[in-house]
């Protein structure tokens, strides 16, 4: 899928990894959006990438111009089998490329995927003074559910997390095993 602002999504592949692995440790070491508070070494992206690449549990890349600008995947809230309607959603943007619609077009690209996957809930928690993210969710669909007061603490400081999620098409239970 290609926006028109030249943003392409596309599933993620092993070469997507450094790319991958910088955004994330940058938004580690410059946001809340990950209570994260070290950067991740290279062996923990590898196996983070074993575990969770995966049919049910999508990763995608969005790349422009051939370079991947930010990335976003669905992971499941549980290992309970109850739970296997339900993915969590998470998006990281680079520093240079927030603000200009790849956030958006990455969390299309997520409830799309989770519904050709037959996931019914697709879940956020976000950072309460996250507002970019929070208005981005809630203008595809997603509503507020909850705040975990205090639940974090990252640079120093107490945070809030706000729960949000978007209810898809009903799933029959034998639709995903």
């Amino acid at each position: 899928m290609t926006t028109a602002t030249g943003v392409r999504v596309r599933p993620a592949i092993d070469g997507d990894l450094e790319a991958i692995q910088r955004i994330y440790n940058d938004a580690i070491l410059t946001t809340t959006a990950t209570w994260d508070e070290e950067p991740w070494p290279w062996e923990r992206r590898v196996a983070w990438w074993q575990d969770h690449n995966n049919p049910l549990e999508p990763i995608l890349v969005a790349e422009v111009d051939g370079h991947v600008v930010g990335f976003a995947y669905l992971t499941r809230m549980s290992a309970k089998s109850g739970w296997r309607f339900t993915r969590e959603n998470t998006i990281y943007i680079d520093v240079d490329w927030r603000g200009r619609g790849v956030g958006r077009t990455l969390l299309t690209g997520l409830i799309d995927e989770a519904r050709r996957i037959g996931i019914h809930l697709v879940v956020a928690s976000i950072t309460s003074e996250n507002d970019v993210s929070i208005k981005l969710h809630e203008s595809l669909g997603f509503e507020m559910v909850g705040t975990f007061r205090e639940a974090g603490y990252k640079f120093g400081r107490r945070l809030d997390t706000c729960n949000m999620q978007l209810v898809l098409d009903d799933v029959r239970p034998e639709d995903l095993a």
